[in-house]
């Protein structure tokens, strides 16, 4: 036998009854106990009174240094080892142990547990089913207390099996199948051992699950008197009615997908749909709800499988849940029970194909050759005639269902997963210049550099290389625009029922009818229509678009007003996805008619009676490929994929028109494949109203009610999901109405910013240019799809003649700044804009700043897919911020020759002083930055490293804190300087890793809104935008005076108390708001106000009213 070491107890006058009486039980040995059993009962029975009528004798018992559990643990291993069936001396025992369990509330149990108390109980309990028959009341607290000591064991399941108490357990349930006081705690018991995997399966091959469903009952006031009477007496503090139903086993059970079959296979679907109608039925005031809620659980688990989710439509589940989750909507206590049957239904809802030929773009482009490897080589590579719209490999056996967006919470928990994406190898973490192209490659980027050279002996005046050409067009018309190659059509557009406003616009006539064109000359002095137009002229685009968009021919005037984030109307996601569930339970109420579809050879609008929306996408940047009406005011949308890709679908740009005033729309795009969005957290769509815009307020404005983003029934191809199964689309949904009749409307993901847009402006900013202005512009090069990427020189002019004066300006440092790699990041394009508006203005700032610097713009670095409506893609099909390490001069042209141009300035030792890439970032808030740093990635990634291996300038914080002092849209908190693997072909990591560039950085711009600062709980609209670029170059004014002549210090100044906060992902992080937004943490190292308080008021007069913002 193996004893238990006991504390002798110090036995003096001075010790209490309790004490005395445990000692003498102590003393007594197993033969003593043998011989004098009757004594042991009573010491044990007058124990166990003392401790129930006297609290301080429980205390002393149970205190620290007390050995009362060792005492009568021994006591109870003797009964074992000597195989003594005591009755009188058990059951006062086990009382004891019940009670100090109700008291210590689990610190007790797990001291029970340490001491072997659970191997004790085991014995006990084999021991006791050999008496023929068995103690019933000996076997009920004996299972009362396993089951309130099974939680606290981690070994429980494994003792059990082993010791073969498991098999004692279910033998004496298969016995008393109608002895409701014996079989819950057996049941409470037997579920703690099946949360084993290995007792799971071993339980449902011995036909445990079969014994179950004998067990579930409907329901009758003898089984929930039964049950609310048994459960208080041993469990008095339990707030868990799940353990009052049978099902409860289940749960565990349920959960290995063997035993789930077995439920299959038994035809025990139905049973627990019957069971659960019958409870719902009668459970009428709702006191049972978490009986219920068990009953789903088991539901749940079992359709897990794909047998399970067939057998639950066959017994007609779908309609069953929907009803009584219908029925429960009012009650919002019986929310759990509603979100339950949702997930079960929206998983068990038939997966559907996509209403697509292909899931491939439905615009082609052939490359001029195909690459050997990569998602582009696999799309060229498949069979004619392949399905790839879904395959028989994605019905897969799923295990649990998505549920990231099945809760009703505004915001997800923090993801506390490591990234196994961070750099490691400490070789590739310190940035040396790798062997580049030989520099006679490179000299021929040198005439992209000749203000190094330039000696300004004829002129101080930049030559203007830009020419613009305009057609001669009638001023007082709006234009569809369509041309072929270089020729160019217009059209007058017909815009019926449109009156005259009395503001002042310019007339439009049509067919005798006088229309009105807002005149915007004065809000947008960079805007012009018929500029606009001309620079349509010679943008190419695959589909060869034929119109022109009325948001990008009238322009954008910023609203004055705030736009608030939506807020999320409780239980909105629930009701939009039992309204896709009734399209299943009544069939006969979907129309399911196509109302637009650009796989049409004919043509994508579909003429119909005039009752259906209208819907175009067939202009620069649009992207809407199919419009299918579901109900009379639903409609389901799916964008077009990348052109040469299977996928990327994110990006929307469409025209809507045929409304009717006051009526509520609803729209559902169903092929979003990001599995959340900020669309969950406040985000609205935009709309553009050109009713609203004759009428003198030319704007896009946040609009949409009822917004959510969930997960769908569309299934997902394996081979457009990077070869997982499984996988499904979501949706993206909203309602609105419109105000105007014969509008028409516009609907867009971000603020369109067009490539024929961005041309116009690079037009009017040349007529800024003053003397004292160096601006150059030069083509880089032509896209595959035949457009120009344009480069951008702008400095200061030098003071004079003089060598001195061009030898300052000769040795500027250089700021290299890109945008827009990635065609549906908008907004990085309006950044852009405010920086070349500020680098463009008269301010004594923006004199300062180009006397300090040259900089070098690639301001749009994917044109072609800015045109075609892409999302990420170029032509190419390839995500191009990932071809920064080999780009392919045919390809990647613009990203070849920008990477040129930076290794000819690391050739002649001029590389830049700041690398930044602008971008957008669909799934965080604020604007922050991505940079790289040696120290930050080593004490994330946990790698041993020497104090050598960390040796770096600290430089690289600096602008950021200098952007979070005096921008109110910069989070500090949000950034990142840690180099992952997954990011070695970025830009960011590249100019940083080759060319040498300390200051290598990502700038992100929420597509979102703010959720610090003066922008709190606000949408980001483009004069936020625009004032961030004009803060960064503010921010590197300031750096400036930090790089002039000051020391390391001043860095450590600027980085201190600064946090950076780890992501997953340079640009989509995996977790939404997995970040803490915290900037105020900072406070105490920002700048007094008054400091850089002047530098932005002193933003040019053209700026100045664009960035207007009253303070919360």
């Amino acid at each position: 036998m193996s004893q238990l070491k006991i504390t002798a107890l110090f036995i003096n006058p001075n010790n209490s009854r309790v004490l005395m009486l445990l000692g003498q039980l102590e003393r007594m040995n197993g033969e003593a106990m043998v011989k004098d059993a009757d004594m042991a009962r009573q010491i044990t029975a007058k124990i166990l009174h003392l401790i129930q009528t006297q609290e301080k004798s429980g205390k002393e018992v149970m205190s620290k240094g007390s050995s009362g559990m060792e005492v009568i643990l021994a006591s109870l291993e003797v009964f074992v080892f000597l195989r003594l069936q005591i009755p009188g001396f058990l059951l006062p025992t086990f009382y004891f142990f019940i009670y100090f369990f109700r008291l210590g509330r689990g610190r007790r149990v797990g001291v029970f547990v340490s001491k072997g108390g659970t191997g004790i109980l085991f014995q006990l309990l084999i021991t006791a089913s050999k008496e023929m028959p068995p103690s019933e009341e000996l076997m009920l607290q004996l299972h009362s207390l396993l089951a309130k000591v099974g939680s606290k064991d981690r070994k429980f399941g494994v003792k059990a099996r082993l010791s073969g108490a498991l098999n004692v357990t279910v033998n004496l349930m298969k016995q008393n199948l109608q002895n409701t006081k014996l079989l819950l705690p057996c049941l409470q018991v037997l579920r703690v051992y099946s949360t084993n995997s290995v007792n799971a399966i071993y339980l449902g091959k011995n036909a445990v699950v079969e014994l179950m469903f004998k067990i579930v009952a409907p329901y009758s006031k003898k089984n929930t008197m039964l049950m609310s009477h048994i459960l208080p007496f041993f469990f008095p503090r339990a707030s868990l009615p799940l353990f009052l139903t049978p099902s409860i086993l289940l749960l565990p059970l349920s959960c290995t997908e063997t035993n789930a079959r077995r439920a299959v296979d038994g035809g025990h679907v139905p049973i627990l749909l019957a069971v659960y109608l019958d409870w719902h039925r009668n459970d009428t005031r709702h006191r049972h709800m978490l009986i219920r809620k068990g009953l789903l659980v088991c539901l749940r688990n079992i359709t897990n499988i794909k047998l399970g989710r067939k057998a639950f439509i066959e017994a007609d589940g779908m309609r069953v849940l929907y009803n009584t989750s219908t029925e429960c909507l009012p009650v919002r206590t019986l929310d759990p029970l509603v979100n339950t049957s949702s997930l079960i239904m929206r998983k068990c809802f038939p997966k559907n194909r996509l209403p697509l030929p292909t899931i491939k773009s439905a615009f082609c482009y052939q490359l001029p050759h195909i690459p050997a490897v990569g998602p582009v080589a696999q799309l060229y590579s498949q069979p004619p005639g392949v399905d790839d719209v879904v395959d028989e490999s994605d019905d897969n056996e799923e295990t649990e269902a998505d549920t990231e967006n099945d809760t009703e919470n505004e915001e997800d928990e923090k993801d506390h997963r490591t990234n196994d994406d961070i750099e490691t190898d400490l070789n590739k973490l310190h940035p040396k210049k790798s062997p580049s192209r030989p520099f006679e490659e490179l000299r021929a980027y040198e005439r992209f550099f000749v203000e190094l050279s330039e000696d300004f002996q004829v002129s101080l005046f930049c030559p203007r290389l830009y020419i613009s050409c305009r057609l001669d067009i009638h001023k007082n018309t709006v234009l569809f625009c369509s041309y072929r190659g270089t020729t160019l059509n217009v059209q007058r557009v017909l815009l019926p029922h449109l009156h005259p406003s009395p503001h002042h616009h310019m007339p439009l006539y049509r067919e005798g009818a006088v229309l009105e064109v807002p005149d915007t000359a004065l809000l947008l002095p960079l805007h012009d229509p018929d500029l606009y137009v001309e620079m349509v002229e010679g943008t190419h685009s695959v589909p060869q678009y034929a119109e022109v968009a009325y948001p990008d021919y009238f322009g954008h005037v910023a609203p004055t007003f705030r736009e608030p984030l939506l807020e999320r109307v409780y239980g909105v996601q629930r009701s939009k996805i039992f309204q896709d569930i009734e399209r299943l339970i009544h069939p006969n109420d979907i129309l399911d008619k196509v109302v637009y579809d650009l796989d049409i050879p004919s043509g994508p609008v579909i003429e119909d009676d005039g009752e259906s929306l209208r819907f175009n996408s067939q202009f620069e940047s649009g992207n809407l490929r199919k419009a299918v009406q579901i109900r009379k005011y639903e409609y389901d949308l799916v964008l077009n994929s990348d052109i040469n890709s299977n996928h990327y679908h994110q990006w929307f740009y469409f025209e809507v028109s045929g409304m009717r005033v006051g009526t509520t729309y609803r729209l559902n795009i169903i092929n979003c494949e990001k599995s959340n969005s900020q669309f969950n957290y406040g985000m609205q769509v935009l709309m553009y109203s050109v009713q609203e815009a004759i009428s003198g307020r030319p704007r896009w404005v946040r609009t949409g009610a009822d917004i959510c983003y969930y997960k769908n029934h569309f299934a997902r191809s394996s081979i457009a999901a990077g070869g997982q199964k499984g996988k499904s689309y979501y949706t993206m949904t909203f309602s609105t109405s419109f105000s105007h009749k014969d509008d028409v409307c516009y609907f867009a993901y971000h603020y369109p910013y067009t490539y024929s847009t961005l041309k116009m402006h690079l037009s009017k900013l040349e007529a800024l240019r003053t003397p004292q202005i160096y601006l150059r512009q030069d083509v880089l090069c032509e896209t595959l799809g035949g457009n120009s990427c344009p480069l951008l020189t702008i400095t200061a002019m030098p003071e004079s003649h003089s060598n001195d004066h061009i030898c300052q300006f000769r040795n500027r440092p250089l700021i290299f700044l890109s945008a827009r790699v990635h065609p549906g990041e908008t907004n990085a394009s309006w950044v852009m804009k405010g920086t070349l508006e500020f680098l463009m203005g008269t301010s004594p700032l923006a004199a300062s700043l180009r006397e300090a610097y040259i900089f070098k713009i690639v301001p749009m670095l994917n044109p072609d897919g800015v045109v075609n409506g892409n999302h990420r893609c170029s032509l190419s099909g390839e995500d191009l911020n990932r071809q920064w390490q080999s780009p392919n001069p045919e390809l990647h042209p613009t990203i070849f020759h920008t990477k040129s141009l930076l290794q000819y300035l690391a050739h002649i030792q001029r590389a830049p002083l700041v690398f930044c890439d602008y971008h957008g970032h669909s799934r965080k808030k604020n604007v922050f930055m991505y940079g790289c740093s040696i120290k930050e990635t080593v004490w994330q990634s946990n790698i041993s490293a020497t104090s050598s291996d960390l040796q770096e300038d600290l430089g690289y914080r600096a602008l950021p804190k200098i952007l979070s002092q005096i921008a109110p849209a910069f989070s500090i908190a949000s950034c990142s300087f840690v180099v992952e693997r997954s990011k070695e072909s970025t830009a960011r990591v590249v100019v940083w890793r080759e060319i040498g560039v300390q200051r290598s950085y990502t700038m992100e711009s929420t597509l979102c809104g703010c959720d610090q600062g003066k922008y709190k709980g606000l949408h980001i609209g483009t004069r936020e935008l625009e004032e961030m670029g004009a803060h960064f170059c503010v921010a590197l004014l300031r750096l400036k005076r930090l790089t002039g002549g000051t020391c390391v210090n001043d860095f450590l100044l600027l980085s201190s108390s600064c946090p950076t906060t780890y992501v997953m992902e340079e640009d989509e992080p995996s977790c939404l708001e997995a970040i803490d937004y915290s900037a105020e943490s900072n406070d105490e190292d920002a700048e007094p106000e008054h400091e850089h308080g002047s530098e932005v008021h002193e933003i040019p007069d053209h700026l100045d009213q664009t960035h207007t913002f009253t303070d919360e």
